[in-house]
Order: structure tokens, then sequence, then C-alpha cells
């Protein structure tokens, strides 16, 4: 174990030395082309690449067609085609998210062995001058070693700098920048800067919590225009423009329901978190804002490529750069001086919008925004702009917080048990031979479904690329409210509830194991941001927290050749972890064609 730790930190050390994590038995594996995971949309105007509002569509059917080579968690197959490098990093994303499960569940094993998968995984991508790609395989890296790190700090007793600020300096590019926002782009700019009204002043607090300059709450104005579900043709979403694996990296969770990247406080956490390791590494501000846009291993490559020693001058970069990185800098410090002196450049900044003060209520059960809005009597559009992470208007299946107008805390929880609890469809599927003169359309119609849901049930790339005799999905719904009230969704028993002093000798998984809880759950309701506990320290903690029976509302599934955990958890929504709990498989665990497993 000892030595797989010190192989993860050797990896967060550059040059990496790719060499899997105490794997010998390294064999590359084989799998699908990789398929998309969010629909974009072009939108025209002074920020061309975001979108606006953009309705997030649940995440594709991942189920391969090819097959595998032996490796510790696929099949042999025998078709033997090339995995796609997007679809590697997921499933390494995917088997991190895994290791945190298991850790949450004290299942140190089975935590560094999901990162051990991780690291396999990553190992096998090879990008080229793919620079998302390189990002992507860089963030995981860095994720796995952040994550072995959390793993052993948990089972020890911890007792728990400043930043210059960014120079406002002015030359030719910063004042063409001016110039746009003068200009073209004057429209845009004013109510970007009247939307920052509703979130900077979190933004500022958190900033000056982690001793950051304020100037960077202004960051969002040019990566969004303060618009919470802003999306990029990178995958980058939400205010602070996160792509999956960097978001990840610092915590921000995505999964069927919601997607934190839309998360204002969780979102502004993780950006203050990436931007501190930025500065750790470049010391400069100028090039921080550089690496925050293109990534760090991008700017760190054109370092190293210069002919003399970096002088820790972003402007001494500036010609060596992307063209939307070597811009995007200027852009900022054009903001700012816009900002600072508004008059001077023509503008009057004074109609901002109002700051959104809110109050979290837990929920623990699946409700519709729709709903809540009814028994607080407000528009249900006022708790979709407070949760803008819930992709689908429904709180998810587990304890969520729940952002509610200031003041109405005290009204939902006493009308929690008027507001029926929501059972999401579950989808089924019949099957159809096509026959001469069917079209996706016609067969829409017939079984009452949509062409895009025809297409993506079974992985089509072309509207019109059908043949006869081909076996189609035909997805059909159902599923709706079921009558059972909200009751407990506050979370629970609070006889059960312990006020617990931190001693010497604690650990949070000693102390998840001594009351039936788990690590994860413990820092929740604590709002630990660090597995580091010291001695004195007051938590709550639940008693017999663990969860329901894991087996209940399982079916079986028979593997089939190509099939690998990953794939069989994804087709069923679940997540890897709770896949291999549910069998008793570990993610070293190998499966064979013929063999039946419980999924949800």
């Amino acid at each position: 174990m000892l030595v797989i730790f010190a192989c993860a930190m050797a990896a967060c050390t550059s040059p990496w030395q790719e060499v899997p994590l105490g794997r010998e038995d390294f064999q590359p594996t084989a799998s699908v082309q990789p398929v998309a995971y969010v629909e974009q949309v072009s939108n025209p105007g002074p920020y061309p690449h975001l979108m606006e509002d953009t309705p997030m569509v649940d995440g594709p059917d991942l189920k391969g067609q090819g097959a595998q080579a032996p490796s510790v968690a696929h099949i042999t197959g025998e078709t033997g085609e090339i995995k796609g490098a997007q679809q590697t990093l997921d499933e390494a994303l995917e088997f991190c998210r895994a290791s945190q499960d298991y850790w949450g569940q004290g299942n140190f094993e089975n935590a560094i062995a999901s990162l051990d998968e991780a690291y396999h995984l990553i190992l096998e991508v090879r990008p080229k001058e793919d620079s998302k790609l390189i990002q992507q395989k860089e963030d995981i890296r860095f994720m796995i070693c952040k994550r072995m790190l959390e793993i052993y700090t948990s089972q020890h007793t911890v007792a728990n700098g400043n930043h210059h600020a960014i120079p406002m300096i002015m030359n030719r590019h910063i004042e063409r920048q001016i110039k746009r926002f003068k200009g073209a782009e004057r429209r845009s700019f004013v109510d970007a800067l009247k939307r920052s009204g509703r979130y900077r002043p979190e933004i500022v607090e958190a900033l000056k919590d982690a001793g950051l300059p304020t100037e960077l709450s202004w960051l969002p104005l040019i990566e969004s225009g303060f618009k919470v579900k802003a999306l990029s043709r990178a995958r980058a979403l939400g205010l602070w423009q996160f792509i999956p694996s960097t978001g990840y990296k610092f915590g921000l969770k995505r999964d069927q329901w919601i997607d934190e990247r839309m998360d204002v406080r969780k979102s502004t956490q993780a950006a203050v978190a990436y931007l501190q390791e930025l500065h750790k590494i470049f010391g400069d501000w100028c090039t921080v804002l550089a690496a925050y846009n293109c990534g760090e291993a991008r700017v760190l490559r054109v370092i190293r490529s210069q002919n003399i020693n970096y002088l820790d001058n972003f402007w001494d970069l500036y010609d060596r750069l992307p063209r939307e990185t070597a811009s995007y800098v200027p852009r900022f410090l054009a903001a700012l001086h816009i900002i600072n002196d508004p008059q001077a450049w023509g503008f009057d900044l004074k109609s901002l919008e109002a700051p959104i003060a809110y109050d979290l209520v837990p929920v623990s059960v699946q409700l519709r925004l729709k709903d809540i809005a009814g028994v607080l009597d407000m528009p249900e559009r006022t708790l979709e702009r407070l949760n803008p992470e819930l992709r689908h208007k429904v709180t998810p299946p587990r304890t969520y917080e729940l952002k509610v107008p200031k003041g109405q805390k005290t009204i939902l929880t006493a009308k929690l048990e008027e507001i029926p609890i929501y059972t999401p469809p579950r989808r089924y599927y019949a099957y159809h031979v096509v026959r001469q003169g069917d079209t996706l359309s016609r067969l829409a119609s017939r079984y009452r479904t949509t062409v895009g849901a025809l297409m993506k049930a079974n992985n089509l790339r072309k509207e019109d690329y059908i043949k006869v005799g081909q076996r189609l999905k035909m997805p059909m719904t159902g599923g709706g409210l079921v009558s059972a009230r909200a009751g407990g969704a506050t979370g629970y028993d609070a006889s059960k509830a312990i006020r617990y002093r931190v001693k010497r000798g604690d650990s949070l998984w000693l102390l998840a194991r001594r009351y039936d809880t788990n690590i994860k759950e413990i820092m929740r309701l604590n709002n630990l941001k660090s597995p580091r506990l010291h001695v004195g320290q007051k938590l709550v903690i639940y008693e017999g927290s663990r969860g329901e029976d894991a087996q209940e509302g399982t079916k079986t599934y028979r593997v089939k050749t190509g099939d690998s955990p990953f794939q069989i958890a994804m087709e069923h929504r679940m997540k890897l972890e709770r896949f291999l709990s549910l069998n008793d498989l570990t993610p070293r665990s190998k499966i064979y064609p013929g063999q039946v497993f419980l999924v949800d």
C-alpha cells in the first residue's frame, strides 16, 4: 500500500513517468468509440462559445459493442477494437468516483484499488496534440494523487499565505479589448455586469476567506458573462466554466440528477481551490489566468519550450499561447480597468441586480421544484434560479441542501409532509425489426417517442441510417408521483444525533465504524472541507446512517461478450461502486460472459 502511495505522489511531479501503479501485468484494453455527453448549441454574439439556460440531457448509453483484451475489469473479446480516448477518460473518472465512495465507507483497500484502475486507464490514452484530452488526462492524474492523500489523511488525527495583487498594467493588447467592450460588445458587457450583482458578494467572501485578490471575482464575467448555465464547445459549464474532469478534480459532482458546476456556491469553492493551486505553480497572476483558460499542462509546455529561462512574466509567453488564451488575459485586465473607473471609459455601472439571499433546507427524498414552489406560494422559476444544478428540476435521491428564498426555511420545513414524493420514470424498451419503408420519424410516431430518443437508445449517428432487418430498441417510459409524502425529508431521526468531541487517536474512519455511518456523511453533516481532525473539535454524528438494504429494487443481468463493470453500471444508471459492492466485486475483479449479476 505504501508503495502505491509513493508512486501516486511521484506521479504529481513533472515530468510524468507513465508506469502503472502496482501493475506488472498491464495490457492495453479496447472498447468502443467515444460518445458526446452534452448537446452543443450555438449562440452568436460577443460570447459565441456560450449558451444560456441550456437544458441538460442525460448521459448517453455507454454500452459498448466492441470486445476488450484481458485486464482487471474487462472481459476478453474477439473484435479487438481500439477504445476511444474520451470514453477511456470517462471510465477512469468513474473509478475515481468509486474510490471516493469506498473511502466514505472506510473500505481503503478497494478505494486504493479503484485509483489504481483509474491510473491504469489514463496510461492507455495517447492524446497526441489534442489539448482538451491532454488537460483531462492531467486533471485525472492530479485527482488520483489528491484522493490518495485524502485516504491516508482520514486515518490520522491532526491538529489543523498571502498572494500578491493582480498587476494593473496598460498596453496595446489591453487597449484593443477595451475598444471591443466599448463598441460591438458594449450591450453584452453591460448585461453581464448587471447579472454579476446576483453572485459577486458570495464570490468575494470566498476569495477573502482564501486570501486571494478580490478582483478575481470578475473572472466569471469573462468566462461566462455571469450565466450559471453557460456551456462552451469544450463542455465547460457554469459561472466558472469547469470541464468535467477539472470539476471532478476539485470536488464537483455530476450525475443523472445534479451537475454541481452550475452550483454557484460549490463551483466558487472549486474555482478558489484551482486558482490557489495554479498560483503555487506559476506565482504570477497573469500566467495563472492563462493556465485557468487553457490548462496548466499547456502553459508549462510553452514555458519549457523557451530558449531562455522563464522570467515569471506572462507577456514573455503571449505570442506562444493559443490565440484564445493570449486574448483572454488582456480581456480580463481590460474589464478590470473599466470596472475600476467606469466614468473614464464611458460606462455607468450603478444598476446592478440585487444579491440572491437564500436559506438551505436539507431534503433526503426526491421532490419536484414545481411541488415545492406550490406549498411556498411562489413561482417555480424562483426555485430554479436558486438551484440551477438540478438537471431535471427534481432533487436527487439522497440528502440534498435545497436553496429557498430567505425566510422560507421554516415554512417549507413545516409543510414538507404535504409534498408528494417524486418517483422517476423507469425506461422500458420494446424491440422492432426494420421493414421496407420504415423511417425513424414513422417509428417514433408509432411507438410514441421521439427521433432523438430512438437515436440515443440505438447509438445512431445519422437520422436516416437504418436498414431492413436491423433490430432497434424502442424506448417507452412510465412512472410518476406516488402517494407517499415527504414526512422525514429533512434527514435523520433527531433522537439518533450524537454530539461528539474529538479525542486524541480519533479519525473519521474510526468514528464511522464506531457509529455505523460513513466518512462522507460525517463530513457533510459537519461541513468539513478536509478529512483532518483536531483534538477538541465538536462533531454531530447520526448513528446508523449507513444506508438502506443494498439489494432492494434490483434485478439480474447476464454478462455478454464485450461487457465491463463500467459499461454495465452506466447502462443501468448505477454508480460503479454500487455495482461492485452489490455483487461482491472489487475494482480488480474479472467478469466473464454468462455470469449473472444484480443491477438496479
